[in-house]
């Protein structure tokens, strides 16, 4: 069980720098200002994924058959705490920019498929 989760937070990191310095370059090198900090929404969507994947970890190891539905009432509070974290930065403005929503929805994608394969391997050997 540890063993998975070290595997999943070394998979998580790696995703963030291969995702998030190329991400920050572009924008750097088009001189595009976000309304909110980059480096902040991607280190909430690791320790999310992390968090999400050692609770369906934790559910998994003692009721396996409940781990679908702790992975489901996961994704939604992390979703609900998103809200909560970046209320002022992100959601104060009444219209985002373009840059501003992709920038936004890149590393929520990126982080929500490698959760979803993650949990999907670990209930399947469940």
């Amino acid at each position: 069980m540890i063993k998975r989760i070290l595997y999943f937070l070394a998979a998580i990191l790696i995703v963030f720098a291969v995702s998030y310095f190329p991400h920050n370059y572009t924008l750097q090198s088009k001189e595009i200002h976000l309304s909110f900090s980059l480096l902040l929404v991607y280190l909430f969507h690791v320790i999310a994924a992390i968090v999400v994947y050692s609770i369906v970890e934790f559910v998994a190891e003692k009721l396996p058959n409940q781990a679908g539905y702790a992975y489901l009432a996961a994704i939604f509070l992390k979703i609900g705490f998103f809200v909560l974290i970046f209320q002022a930065s992100v959601f104060a403005n009444e219209q985002l920019s373009k840059p501003d929503r992709i920038s936004l929805v890149i590393p929520l994608f990126l982080f929500l498929i490698v959760e979803a394969i993650a949990v999907s391997k670990l209930l399947n050997n469940k």
